[in-house]
């Protein structure tokens, strides 16, 4: 009996996390952010199993090659409709609960919920539209993969196509999945949405360890669709605790159907910009010496790590609640410039640490097997550059999105159109020079660019956007951060002599040790300077869904009623 009682107990527990609402920012950047270093912990283990495994390499080279196109379909159709306009028009639906009159055939009319109507009506359009997008891409994919893919030999790119042909059932999941998410971000359910793309990573590395040994390498692209599905199967229960019911809806007449298409296509446009420039890294890199598109994808991973965890939890997280503030300026701005300086309390630091332990970084995490130095030294190099705009690639989500909080996509198409072509340009460029570390430095230019611009006509648009507040906050941090990298510099050294450098236990030990020494220098020296940030985050932790934090004032006070 006490068994079961205790069982009941914690049914009832995971029961209340997997349906919690967590109203505060902070607090759902906190999920979101942890969530995120889970999934990205098992990102490494899969690019460790791949390195390791495969080596920098034509295998490789072969699987992300083949990654490009669906990658391309799904950004462009689902991210462009939820990140513009679904959400905020989902979640406004869903606070103002309206209903709406169907009058059908027999003249008999039906009341329906606005919300899961529009819902429905997207999640069934984006479906088809994804199946009859990819067939075609299925039918033409050769001609494709050789057009992105010149320097691949005919073995080579008959191997890529196949494996794109067969990737192309991962947009559909995925596109599905992310209306379910979209979903459960307009109602705050942060937990859930943050656990999909940690069981994406999970079937990715069963292709790896399972799928692999059975059917080559067409192994890993079975377990991209295994990750994909269960990206979109972690999400259901919730969003059907929620009250969601599919309906065979497929109205693109709709008013705020329309909405969400209108707002889509400068979206997708601009999207559409950021996947040339990875259209053209792949072409670039397909002519560079082998192993180069393998290179700047795991760097690109790395560096992501840190983007993921601090800028884009960040920006998704501060979403929904800043689209409540848009009748409010005052508390619009507040509440930008604090999550804005809370990024940067994070991103900075990281920063100063993946720069002062990349060697270490990546001996630990790709360095095994058929990974070997030279493949490490390309790595560290091509992690330098990306280094450079790491703090423009992890504030630009949040700066996008308060263009999208006043339903503005244009001016965001616009500015990622100028640094496209400026990537573009720069890449060609670098490459002759820098070979597959200069398309890095060329990406964290053009990134730097998309950052100015879009802060300069966000300012042109509303004014004062709490700059001194800002700066203060940034210098604090940055001396801190610096003080930080010093200290990893000693420590390194320091305990160089009581550690085998040849072995990967001794590089762990040498960077775990420098990392968290440098973590706690970063820390002290910021309680020291008296930085805002820190002293929000500790709160944000001990209060973590308490009503009296800034963010989670009420819609009313957002509206100024």
């Amino acid at each position: 009996m006490y068994f079961v009682g205790v069982l009941q107990l914690v049914v009832i527990m995971i029961k209340r996390l997997l349906n919690s609402k967590i109203n505060s920012i902070t607090s759902a950047a906190i999920v979101v952010a942890t969530a995120s270093i889970a999934s990205r912990f098992l990102g490494i283990f899969r690019d460790r199993i791949l390195a390791g495994e495969f080596g920098a390499g034509d295998t490789l080279d072969i699987y992300y090659a083949a990654f490009r196109i669906p990658d391309l379909v799904f950004n462009l159709l689902v991210l462009g409709a939820l990140s513009a306009g679904f959400i905020p028009i989902f979640a406004c639906l869903c606070e103002k609960k309206s209903v709406f009159k169907i009058f059908k055939k027999d003249k008999k009319e039906e009341c329906r919920d606005e919300a899961w109507y529009v819902a429905n009506s997207v999640l069934n359009l984006l479906g088809i539209s994804l199946i009859v997008i990819s067939i075609v891409l299925i039918i033409f994919a050769h001609p494709l993969m050789k057009l992105i893919t010149p320097g691949f030999d005919a073995e080579k790119l008959s191997a890529t196509v196949a494996m794109t042909r067969i990737m192309f059932l991962s947009p559909l999941f995925l596109g599905l999945s992310s209306v379910l998410g979209g979903i459960l971000q307009s109602f705050k359910r942060f937990f859930i949405y943050s656990l999909a793309p940690i069981m994406y990573n999970i079937g990715i590395i069963i292709g790896a360890l399972y799928f692999v040994p059975i059917w080559g390498l067409y192994g890993l692209a079975y377990g991209v669709i295994l990750g994909a599905f269960f990206h979109l199967l972690i999400q259901i229960p919730t969003v059907m605790s929620l009250g969601y019911r599919w309906q065979a809806v497929f109205d693109y007449k709709h008013k705020q159907v329309k909405e969400i298409i209108k707002m889509m296509v400068p979206r997708t446009m601009s999207l559409a910009i950021s996947q040339i420039n990875l259209v053209v890294t792949t072409i670039i890199a397909s002519t560079l010496a082998v192993g180069s598109l393998t290179i700047f994808n795991l760097a690109n991973n790395l560096q992501s790590f840190p983007v993921g965890i601090f800028g884009i939890s960040f920006a998704i997280a501060a979403f929904p609640t800043l689209s409540g503030y848009v009748g409010n300026k005052k508390l619009l701005i507040k509440n930008f410039s604090k999550v804005l300086r809370q990024i940067i309390f994070f991103i900075l630091p990281a920063t100063v640490l993946i720069l002062t332990l990349r060697a270490q970084i990546i001996r630990v995490v790709l360095g095994s097997g058929a990974f070997d130095w030279q493949d490490t030294i390309l790595t560290i190099d091509t992690l330098t550059y990306f280094c450079l705009g790491l703090f423009a690639q992890a504030t630009i989500p949040l700066l996008v999105r308060m263009f999208y909080v006043h339903k503005n996509t244009k001016i965001p198409f616009i500015v990622g159109l100028i640094s496209a072509g400026v990537n573009i340009v720069l890449s060609y460029y670098f490459a002759g020079i820098y070979g597959v570390a200069g398309l890095a430095l060329a990406f964290s230019i053009s990134a730097i660019i998309n950052f100015a611009a879009l802060w300069l006509w966000l300012k042109a648009q509303l004014g004062d956007l709490d700059e001194v507040r800002i700066l203060i906050s940034t210098l604090k941090i940055s001396l801190a951060s610096i003080g930080a990298g010093v200290a990893v510099q000693w420590m390194k050294f320091a305990i160089w002599p009581y550690v085998d450098m040849t072995t990967f236990m001794g590089v762990f030990v040498q960077g775990l040790t420098a990392g968290l020494f440098g973590i706690l220098i970063f820390i002290l020296l910021a309680y020291i300077l008296r930085s805002e940030e820190l002293d929000h985050f500790i709160r944000s932790i001990k209060t973590k869904n308490k009503k009296e934090e800034v963010e989670i004032e009420s819609a009313g006070e957002a509206r100024g009623i």
